[in-house]
């Protein structure tokens, strides 16, 4: 054997084992502690690039996951108007049988009275339902607003809203102006009504239309009336524009569910017939006529309440897909990062032993340079 003291191979050699076996105990600790298999790029680089990718996916499909959620919520709040409103064209078409009849005499005035009332009160949950302040069942959700340049000529006449108005496209509007009267008339089809215009500052509603405009203060009742009879209405159906809803995890029209609601409005809300307005059953004669077009309107809110039916349906095999393509996605992610706790114990307590095996060989090492003292006695 070399006596030398300098430089001691055994010991270094000891020491250079003694630090590998080391630095795989602490890297089987922080594996062991952390559940990961890769916890730095140098660990894995390739897989930390691919699972990285699979993180980003996973966590895509869950918000994709919440946007169902809420698109559920969002038709369940829609179909509970529509439900109101099926309702409430029970009960008109309960009053609209009993006015047809002889037998209700004077009392007709009362049941028109009722009538009325919830023929506002369907304009009312068609205009206030929303979600998010966003309006549902009005027309608007899914299609752009309806639009008109005939009124908006007229002097002194401004802020023309017709957007929930039906389209000229779906029969033409009249409009005739009674000087004596003063009283406006627009009509459409079977249905008409007459507002009174009044000279100055104000506002004019017609509910049958949900068509609304305002006038100025420089406005005369009988040049504007006949401004606005000579004008004539137009109204331009606004452009479908049916909502998105992301249900995926890509950048895809595949990705993406489009939902548009009908409008509950009772001047949009028919198919053939006149649908429902004001003093439909004012008289026997028209509440017998009135009845079939009730029945007209219970079947378009039912085409319309089935859309919604049929888009939850949709979103619920979306949301039962994301399901299983979260799980094997969690699980290629799992397979690629994730630490085998039994294998990485295995190692740890390998290195662990080798790690006390070399620090007891590496103090044999150092004592070994001893027997060189023997040769100065």
């Amino acid at each position: 054997m070399g006596f030398r003291i300098q430089n001691n191979i055994a010991a270094m050699n000891a020491q250079r084992n003694l630090g590998i076996s080391d630095s795989g105990m602490a890297k089987s600790l922080e594996k062991l502690s952390s559940g990961y298999r890769i916890n730095s790029a140098k660990d894995d680089a390739a897989g930390l690039a691919i699972s990285q990718g699979f993180r980003a996916d996973i966590a895509s499909v869950k918000v994709a996951q919440r946007n169902i959620s809420e698109a559920n919520a969002l038709l369940q709040t829609a179909e509970g108007a529509m439900s109101s409103v099926g309702d409430i064209l029970t009960r008109m078409k309960e009053l609209a049988t009993q006015a047809a009849s002889a037998n209700v005499g004077t009392d007709v005035t009362k049941l028109s009275t009722e009538y009325n009332s919830l023929v506002n009160e369907i304009n009312r949950i068609a205009d206030s339902t929303k979600y998010a302040g966003t309006s549902l069942v009005n027309g608007a959700f899914g299609t752009t607003a309806n639009t008109t340049t005939s009124f908006d000529a007229v002097a002194n006449v401004y802020s023309v809203d017709v957007s929930q108005a039906p389209s000229t496209t779906g029969g033409a509007y009249t409009v005739s102006y009674s000087a004596a009267a003063d009283a406006l008339t627009i009509s459409r089809g079977s249905v008409s009504e007459t507002q009174t215009l009044v000279s100055g500052e104000g506002v004019v509603s017609f509910s049958s239309f949900n068509i609304t405009f305002k006038t100025t203060a420089a406005f005369d009742e009988d040049t504007g009336g006949a401004a606005l009879a000579a004008a004539g209405l137009t109204v331009t159906a606004g452009t479908g524009t049916a909502k998105n809803f992301q249900v995926g995890y890509e950048e895809d029209s595949n990705s993406q569910l489009a939902i548009s609601l009908g409008d509950l409005n009772t001047a949009a809300l028919k198919d053939s017939g006149s649908g429902v307005a004001l003093n439909d059953i004012s008289t026997s004669t028209g509440a017998l006529a009135k009845m079939s077009d009730i029945d007209d309107v219970i079947d378009k809110l039912a085409s319309i309440r089935g859309d919604i039916g049929a888009y939850q349906n949709r979103l619920g095999y979306a949301a039962g897909n994301l399901a299983s393509t979260l799980e094997n996605f969690t699980a290629a992610e799992s397979v690629i990062r994730d630490v085998d706790m039994a294998s990485e114990m295995t190692n740890f307590t390998k290195n662990q032993i080798l790690v006390q095996a070399g620090t007891s060989m590496l103090a044999q090492a150092n004592m070994s340079s001893q027997g060189v003292l023997a040769l100065f006695k």
